[in-house]
């Protein structure tokens, strides 16, 4: 069985990502952002430079520096600043034909270059993302020394530099170049912050983990086959309870929440397909009962299978 987990969800989902700002200042600068729709997850690439990030919501402040790359999956409205304390003067900005926008300003202060956009969610997946990854993400862009070439922190760091040529000109096919690269900037900063020693909580960390990396991977694999917690303990060889034990600490739910919403999103998907039915649809995801698979896409989702396969051909 496949142990690429991040590929199976990625499949799962559709995420696309945009380019929309890159910041050029010197401090003193501040930049604050709204709370986010619920299908968009912000991100920042510092290119160079150091930056605070604020997030009123979690009370939490952290310190960026070149190289670092930070998520939000929660969508959280937050501030970004030099850290000085000193009112920031005007910024200036101006159109770029790729589509993205240049911020810059008459700060004399330290330099700060960074990339701003964000991520969008095809809808109802937006809810398994918020439920598994943290409210924020940070990973940093490694460049040689002594890690492994192969690592996912060296992959960001040659990808954070095309996006840096990139988004410094206006060059035919930037704008479909910087879509793309976005794109894969959240795959690769999915996989480094899963190989990381210190893996946040939630999914990555459950990934992360070799002990408990072979259940996720499974269930992700074939959510169809009815999985019991004795298969899954098996397959990490631990006992059952060890193995509920470890994975509801590391996840925050236990494995059979993780599975339901995994046949939930791929339900999902299979509902948008005008010519298959909710009986198909709830065998497809390995409920026998259409009764219960009803029941169960209702409470998830906040919406019967039939309003949602509604609501995605009103939209398509």
């Amino acid at each position: 069985m496949s142990q690429d987990w991040l590929s199976h969800l990625l499949r799962m989902i559709s995420i696309t990502g945009q380019l929309e700002v890159r910041c050029v200042y010197g401090a003193p600068w501040r930049v604050a952002w709204p709370r986010s729709a619920a299908n968009e997850i912000p991100y920042h690439v510092v290119l160079k430079g150091r930056a605070i990030i604020e997030d009123p919501e979690t009370r939490t402040i952290r310190e960026l520096a070149g190289g670092d790359i930070v998520l939000l999956p929660h969508g959280s409205g937050h501030v970004l600043h030099d850290g000085s304390g000193h009112t920031p003067g005007p910024t200036y900005n101006s159109q770029r034909s790729a589509g993205w926008m240049l911020s810059a300003n008459d700060g004399q202060g330290d330099r700060l270059d960074l990339l701003c956009g964000r991520f969008f969610i095809g809808p109802p997946h937006d809810r398994l993302i918020r439920s598994y990854l943290p409210t924020n993400l940070v990973v940093r862009a490694m460049d040689g020394g002594d890690e492994d070439v192969g690592s996912a922190s060296n992959h960001l760091a040659n990808l954070v530099a095309l996006m840096r040529m990139e988004s410094a000109g206006d060059k035919p096919g930037s704008n479909a170049m910087l879509s793309a690269l976005s794109s894969v900037l959240f795959t690769l900063t999915l996989r480094a912050a899963s190989e990381s020693e210190q893996a946040p909580e939630g999914l990555l960390a459950v990934a992360g983990n070799p002990r408990l990396a072979p259940a996720i991977s499974a269930m992700l694999a074939d959510p169809t086959r009815p999985w019991t917690l004795p298969d899954l303990a098996h397959l990490c060889g631990m006992s059952r309870a060890t193995f509920m034990r470890h994975f509801q600490e590391k996840l925050g739910r236990s494995a059979a929440d993780l599975l339901v919403d995994i046949r939930m999103s791929l339900a999902a998907n299979e509902l948008k397909k005008p010519t298959i039915s909710t009986e198909a649809v709830a065998e497809a995801v390995g409920y026998q009962s259409v009764s219960a698979f009803r029941r169960v896409f209702a409470d998830k989702m906040g919406m019967t299978p039939g309003e949602w396969r509604r609501r995605a051909r009103e939209s398509a």
